[in-house]
């Protein structure tokens, strides 16, 4: 229950919260009913919670906390991929704080860019396919695939020089 202690900042919250959690783990009180039981497992979690999770206010603000958690890991990727980056060979003296404090300053500065103009109408809108949200992908447009390798004499002048 310290999860519980540590959401809820107030101690009579605490106390209303675990009260709720065990209504509903063994299933009495306003969730006794047998439509609410029989419900369950059949709706969608959201639309359960907001049907038969009024009665016990603080539990259904926490499970719609909950249910609004992505279910993807793209997002994670994203932000290990950008701490890839930032902590390549080249910056690979920064220490954790400062690499961590660049990856939330690069994230920042990519969703205010969504904000520009040029965001829409230049190819950067290319490389973030579907944005963060689950719409369609028919505006997207196509992404070009670029050749690259190592072999390249100009990017090893590049990185002997800049050693």
């Amino acid at each position: 229950m310290k999860c519980f202690r540590r959401l809820f900042a107030l101690n009579d919250d605490v106390g209303k919260v675990m009260e709720e959690y065990a209504q509903f783990s063994m299933k009495s009180g306003p969730f006794e009913d047998l439509t609410c039981i029989s419900r369950m497992h059949s709706m969608d979690p959201k639309s359960w919670w907001a049907n038969f999770g009024a009665q016990t206010p603080l539990l259904q603000s926490l499970a719609f906390k909950v249910l609004g958690q992505p279910t993807s890991s793209s997002f994670s990727e994203r932000n290990w991929s950008t701490y890839a980056f930032i902590h390549s060979l080249r910056r690979n003296k920064l220490n954790p704080s400062r690499a961590q404090d660049l990856v939330f300053i690069h994230n920042n500065l990519r969703l205010l860019s969504r904000n520009s103009e040029e965001y829409a109408e230049l190819y950067t809108k290319m490389w973030d396919v579907g944005g963060d949200a689950f719409d369609s992908l028919e505006d997207v447009g196509f992404l070009e695939f670029a050749e690259l390798s190592l072999d390249e004499p100009d990017l090893e002048n590049v990185l002997l020089v800049e050693d």
